[in-house]
């Protein structure tokens, strides 16, 4: 009671109470986790593992303990007892092969699963290898495969896996290589361009809508009978709301690389700004003018109101005698990635947004935006928001080719997953497309050849194995370069 009395509650009472709120749940029979290394259950696992694949199947002569089982980025998932048994576990980690680099480059597989015999444990193995997959999956992993008996294919297709053929015998007994499908990309892809074809018909039905002739596919276009080139982007409102002087240093850094891909030089900003509190404004305002003061490109004008919800976007406007188009590529044409791998992950935005040009110096932003200017590729692209095979997908569209990316030669940054990186904002990142590699790229600017565009539509991932797993599906935006 409010006075601090006892409440007794009859069984009379307990029974209506449960008509109301439903039976309690049963215990459940097992719970799965995630070891650290200290944990004295991996023992346990070990001793299951032990007795299964060397004393009951023969598998291995003495120990079935390799250096996954060293390597700290190995992830050992356990199923546990409500008594604190051990019924059985399974290991992830980055796959290990001759030839193959050894950072991890989004190429994981999965081993060593057992369950504890009797039939109390009913559940378990299923249970085990749907875990690893969302591990996997929360882990930005790009390739999750297993070698699996024979005679467990079956489990591994009925719960979505891909039989991809017969894999090494081990001890007389048949194996089969088997893949769980993974889109990441394909779901950014989805969330942020898939749905411009039909959301812009109206605009294309125009005399020159969406750009003039060539130029379908480009973040900037260039303005007909003119030598002028325009950007537009909106940042979105919860991060305007969360991160404004954040949100005002983007709204400058994504149209300025927009005019940078099309090889156009910056003149002038135009902003239009939306903010609850004059205090807001503030903050918005000057996280765009320290952007503008960086790269020195004035903000020429643009529109302000206060009292409403935030909202900002920015208009840049620049010059190009020959603007570089998205579409420009040509089957056979190398795919050069320019990116600067410096910096960190923005507070707020871990694995969403690389932060490489809140560190550098106005000389280092100014010669970085320049760039392609200098290089002129026969094709470029700004990675966006789809990230860098989303927005590989989009040069390719444009070009009217498909991709193939060669993971394992991709440059990024020690702290960044591939995963994550292929499909994060990236900061300053640029897509080239020539028929050699762009080269003369200067420092702290990173470049490396890393692709080609393909007679075959949408975007491949190649592997250091001579495997290609389909990243982007043939269409990204469906605008292509009509």
């Amino acid at each position: 009671m409010l006075d601090g009395g006892a409440i007794r509650v009859s069984p009379r009472a307990t029974a209506s109470l449960s008509i109301l709120a439903g039976a309690p749940p049963p215990p459940p029979a097992f719970l799965i986790t995630a070891l650290d290394p200290g944990d004295a259950r991996l023992r346990d696992y070990h001793r299951l593992r032990h007795t299964e694949f060397v004393e009951r199947q023969g598998l291995f002569a003495r120990t079935d303990r390799d250096g996954i089982d060293a390597d700290p980025r190995t992830v050992v998932l356990v199923a546990v007892a409500p008594d604190g048994a051990v019924l059985g576990g399974v290991r992830l980690a980055p796959y290990r092969g001759d030839g193959l680099p050894d950072t991890d480059i989004g190429w994981w597989a999965g081993s060593r699963l057992v369950v504890a015999s009797g039939h109390e444990v009913a559940g378990v193995g299923t249970a085990l290898v749907r875990a690893a997959c969302a591990h996997a999956e929360r882990l930005g992993v790009l390739r999750f495969e297993a070698t699996v008996q024979d005679r467990y294919a079956r489990l591994f297709r009925g719960i979505g896996w891909t039989d991809h053929g017969p894999a090494p015998v081990l001890a007389g007994r048949p194996h089969r290589l088997m893949r769980w499908p993974l889109d990441p990309v394909q779901r950014v892809v989805e969330a942020t361009k898939a749905v411009l074809a039909s959301a812009l018909a109206p605009f294309a039905e125009q005399r020159d809508g969406l750009g003039p002739s060539g130029f379908r596919g480009d973040d900037g276009v260039p303005i007909p009978g003119t030598g002028v080139v325009a950007a537009c982007d909106a940042i979105l409102p919860s991060m305007v709301e969360r991160d404004p002087e954040w949100a005002g240093w983007c709204s400058v850094l994504v149209n300025l690389n927009d005019l940078t891909a099309m090889g156009a030089l910056p003149v002038g900003l135009l902003d239009a700004v939306g903010a609850p509190t004059a205090a807001h404004l503030h903050r918005v305002i000057r996280g765009i003018a320290d952007a503008a003061r960086a790269w020195d490109v004035p903000v020429l004008g643009g529109h302000t109101q206060l009292g409403v919800p935030s909202a900002l976007s920015v208009t840049a406007v620049g010059t190009a005698r020959e603007p570089i188009r998205a579409g420009a590529g040509l089957v056979g044409d190398t795919v050069t990635v320019i990116a600067d791998l410096g910096g960190g992950w923005r507070p707020g935005y871990h694995e969403r947004q690389w932060d490489s040009t809140g560190h550098r110096g106005a000389d280092e932003l100014r010669r970085a935006s320049g760039l392609l200017a200098d290089l002129r590729p026969a094709a470029a692209k700004d990675v966006s928001m789809a990230g860098l095979v989303g927005t590989l997908g989009m040069l390719a569209e444009a070009s009217g080719t498909g991709a193939e990316l060669d993971i394992a030669t991709v440059p990024r940054p020690a702290g960044a997953s591939m995963g994550a990186w292929l499909t994060c904002f990236p900061g300053y990142a640029m897509l080239a497309a020539d028929r050699g590699p762009v080269r003369g790229v200067p420092a702290p600017l990173a470049a490396a050849p890393c692709g080609r565009l393909t007679a075959a539509p949408g975007v491949r991932l190649r592997w250091p194995d001579g495997a290609t797993t389909v990243a982007v599906a043939a269409a990204v935006t469906g605008l292509g370069a009509a």
